[in-house]
């Protein structure tokens, strides 16, 4: 190793390192209970819980927190109080039947985890999706990364104290949802982004719903700056709170707006192009200081510049077939069935055996509204997944929260919490 990389190698280190103390409250269970009948005692420190059942942890994730007064000095974030076990249940489903497991874990935006299973499957097949199959597929996630986008405004503003924001979000989201309700026939787990392509090709009347979406969100985005944005107690609340670096974000793969925050420029969709990002012109945004302000505000304009990307694809959406024409894994189309009994058995075996996919391993990734998604199978050649792990986004950037946290007062520990906006399904699938 040479001079310079031990130089920049000591830099990184100091910079991750860069607190006198550890922020991570190192003890087990048995301990923390230990310890806080200890600190009752005690004039100078107290291990206290925040969650599981805490509103502001979003889900049930709980904390211990090491206190001085009102001062968080270590933190633990403890997980696994939900123990779906999703990744081990997708070796019992067949690849057609994957999206309908994984849809649930981000619940927020469930598109994203069936589209990263969807490509994993399909390099597996080594499938070429048809044009409008991929730029269905980005609609529809741009759809849904403004729903999310829009439920984190609204839970955001209910943790600060900012309740009108959690009225004003969800009716946006509303709207959202109900587009996507139109489309795909549920609000949520919609299981419509499949391998092969998409469940369905768009209904009669979707671009008109799109458009009047996209006519209404920017001036309901300019009355959340109104609102929240250069409010003086909402800054306050959130400027300088919860301060994170780049290094520490790149030694902890820390990924999407916590990542961005920082100013570091990464974003898959531009750096790691897949379906057709590379063919529409968007913004990476990003902020200076690595605070909970930036995070929200990353947020905010990442609705934007899905609106921006949303306007482009209703330009450019292709005719054509909404999934690919192969046997082997399409099953046919639902008239053919009322008329032929071949394409009747044909229906039956899809859905009751699936289709088998070649041996060998992928790991596919997204952009996800809380970063990097990835899907890593491996395939033994039969027709359920030997092996599947997601690569959650939500459970990578949960490390954050010590650091985050230390040294600020236990109400700033909700506002810390509310910007890293975790999915407790995805942490504990």
């Amino acid at each position: 190793m040479s001079a310079a990389e031990t130089s920049a190698e000591t830099a990184t280190a100091e910079a991750v390192c860069r607190r006198e103390n550890s922020a991570v409250l190192r003890i087990g269970e048995d301990d923390g209970e230990r310890l806080e009948a200890e600190a009752g005692t005690s004039d100078t420190s107290m291990v206290m819980n925040m969650g599981p059942q805490h509103p502001s942890t979003h889900g049930v994730l709980r904390l211990m927190l090491e206190m001085e007064g009102e001062t968080v000095m270590r933190s633990k974030p403890v997980i696994g109080y939900l123990h779906t076990g999703m990744e081990k249940t997708a070796e019992t489903l067949s690849y057609l039947q994957g999206p309908t497991n994984v849809t649930r874990m981000d619940y927020a935006s469930p598109l994203f985890s069936e589209l990263a299973f969807s490509m994993a499957t399909e390099a597996l097949l080594g499938l070429e999706l048809p044009p409008r199959a991929i730029w269905i597929r980005m609609l529809m996630c741009e759809l849904n990364r403004i729903s999310s986008h829009l439920l984190f405004q609204a839970t955001n503003g209910m943790d600060i104290g900012a309740v009108s924001m959690m009225l004003y979000g969800w009716r946006e989201r509303e709207e959202a949802l109900r587009l996507l309700e139109t489309i795909t026939g549920l609000r949520m787990n919609h299981n419509y982004i499949r391998p092969g392509g998409v469940a369905a090709d768009l209904p009669d009347g979707w671009r008109d719903d799109v458009l009047t979406l996209l006519d209404t969100l920017p001036a309901r985005l300019d009355e959340f700056d109104t609102l929240l944005t250069g409010q003086p107690i909402y800054r306050e609340r959130l400027q300088g709170v919860g301060v994170i670096n780049t290094a520490e974000c790149l030694a902890l793969g820390v990924t999407g707006p916590i990542l961005r925050s920082t100013g570091y420029v990464w974003d898959l969709r531009r750096d790691m192009p897949y379906l057709a990002y590379d063919q529409v012109d968007f913004d990476v945004v990003v902020g200076t200081y690595g605070d909970c302000f930036d995070r929200y505000a990353i947020r905010l304009n990442e609705i934007r510049e899905s609106i921006r990307i949303l306007a482009q694809i209703l330009d450019q959406m292709p005719s054509g077939d909404y999934r690919v024409q192969d046997k082997k894994v399409t099953p046919p189309p639902r008239a053919r069935i009322d008329e032929s009994m071949e394409a009747l058995i044909h229906h039956f075996k899809i859905f009751t055996e699936g289709f088998k996919v070649p041996a060998g391993e992928v790991y596919a990734a997204v952009e996800s509204p809380r970063g990097e998604l990835g899907c890593y199978m491996v395939s033994d050649g039969s027709a359920v997944p030997y092996r599947m792990h997601i690569r959650g986004p939500s459970f990578v950037n949960l490390q954050t929260l010590p650091h985050l946290m230390q040294g600020g007062m236990v109400a700033d520990a909700v506002a810390v919490i509310s910007s890293v906006d975790p999915i407790m399904g995805e942490v504990d699938r």
